[in-house]
């Protein structure tokens, strides 16, 4: 059997492309100057390898779909709601999550809370960390609350060492944190790297799959809010959840972005406090705090997370420019979206907005895109243009069109249901909507339906 031998080989940073020689673009991500050396070992190669790809090959044989027997296992709960709503309903036995956010966004606080619970249940858990000692885990613990003896704590970076401890303790539930600290001496490039990245998260693949382990892994994003490392790492874990927010406000906003056992449209809402972080049951209340009352450019619109309904205050400050080119900006949508709608209200309503700038922000921190918070940005920027405030207890959605028409959207049901629950006395929704709802209208609110931009600005 041919000896390890060592190789230069150049990785991209962005994609994990693996070349021969350094290059200047990467074929596949387009991306410019992301190539970086790294010395790699070679194994063994030739018969001995054939010898072990023929075993392989004879271990496994084709099945058909019928002779797949299924079996439904139960998810775990971690009696944090918001978490297991992202999760899909809780956590699958042998799962690989990957969390990622911002530098003292929360990460390790949620998933030693996330420990704490699974621990109460009599669980047996390990929380590994490469980046704290144990007493500065155990300080923050201390913080969050009791703790039960079914969680264990290992600090290790080493692969080998790792994988030795799970295999010994067989726990139900792991905890890396950060999969960038973890190292395999068969890799002989830096920790954080292209191929210790790689090469981590595979051991913990196998570990996940083959002993039915759940994995949580932290990762650390760069500066475009990216998780580190080769894109093959969201490609490989089971669940990519995004903890975002900004780190000086107090909310917390959990985002699944790939979920294999589940929907990515729903998300979780946290409030970050001295114990730790607390679940935000009603959103909508929380993002509304604070609404000024009788002011112009203020609008309350109604956005649709997965299955969570959430009304958010839209607001907009229009003015006239003092230089040649007016300014547009936008906070927490689309600025191209905010043009576009700027442009039909100009076109088809006739408010002249070439002259003027523009601000429009999403009260509350949050990032929505959803088409049915057309109609709310362009009421606000009407509003503020004429100086003229929207009537309180006033909520309106609804997707714009290029000819100024508003057409309708998904669960509007549900949207007026929220809004007549958190006290709203009047709704502007598309004419199509309020068609659709025939006699099921909660009591208390009044319906009105437009079918153009001229129309909900007229009914204003």
């Amino acid at each position: 059997m041919a000896k390890g031998k060592a190789a230069s080989v150049f990785f991209c940073q962005s994609c994990g492309y693996e070349s021969a020689k350094w290059m200047g673009q990467c074929p596949g991500c387009r991306e410019w100057n992301t190539f970086v050396e790294e010395r790699v070992v070679t194994g063994q190669s030739g018969r001995g390898a054939q010898k072990s790809g023929m075993k392989a090959a004879a271990a496994a044989r084709p099945m058909a779909l019928k002779e797949i027997s299924m079996q439904q296992s139960e998810r775990i709960l971690t009696q944090i709601g918001e978490l297991d709503r992202v999760l899909g309903g809780g956590i699958v036995s042998g799962s690989l999550v990957l969390v990622g956010g911002d530098p003292g966004i929360g990460k390790s606080t949620l998933l030693l809370q996330t420990c704490r619970e699974l621990a109460a249940q009599s669980l047996r858990v390990l929380y590994i960390s490469g980046e704290e000692s144990l007493q500065q885990i155990k300080l923050r613990a201390m913080r969050i609350g009791e703790f039960s003896d079914g969680l264990q704590l290992l600090c290790e970076t080493d692969l080998g060492v790792i994988e030795q401890a799970i295999r010994e303790t067989k726990p139900q539930i792991v905890v890396i944190d950060s999969i960038q600290t973890m190292y395999s001496e068969q890799v002989s490039s830096a920790p954080g790297s292209v191929s210790q990245v790689r090469e981590s998260t595979n051991v913990f693949l196998q570990l996940a799959k083959g002993l039915g382990i759940s994995i949580f892994i932290v990762g650390h994003v760069t500066k475009e809010g990216t998780v580190a490392g080769p894109r093959v790492l969201e490609h490989m874990v089971d669940t990519v959840l995004y903890f975002e927010g900004d780190r000086h406000a107090s909310y917390r906003i959990l985002r699944g972005v790939k979920n294999r056992f589940g929907s990515t449209d729903e998300i979780g809402v946290f409030e970050m406090r001295r114990e730790g972080l607390a679940e935000v049951k009603n959103p909508s209340e929380y993002m509304l705090s604070g609404k000024p009352d009788g002011a112009s450019g203020s609008v309350v619109a109604c956005s649709l997370e997965g299955t969570r309904t959430i009304l958010l205050e839209v607001q907009a400050l229009v003015c006239q420019s003092s230089f040649g080119i007016p300014r547009r900006q936008a906070n927490g949508t689309d600025l191209n979206r905010v043009n576009l709608l700027m442009a039909v209200l100009e076109k088809r309503v006739g408010v002249q907005l070439s002259g003027c700038d523009a601000y429009v922000n999403l009260a509350g921190g949050m990032r929505i895109t959803e088409p049915a918070m057309d109609l709310g940005i362009v009421m606000a920027v009407a509003s503020s243009h004429k100086n003229r405030p929207v009537a309180e207890k006033t909520v309106v959605f609804g997707e714009v069109g290029l000819s100024g028409e508003v057409r309708a959207v998904s669960m509007a049901k549900q949207r007026v249901a929220e809004a007549a629950k958190l006290g709203f006395t009047t709704c502007i929704l598309p004419e199509a909507n309020r068609e659709a709802l025939g006699g099921e209208i909660p009591k208390g609110i009044k319906v009105i339906g437009v079918k153009s931009v001229a129309d909900a600005i007229a009914v204003i």
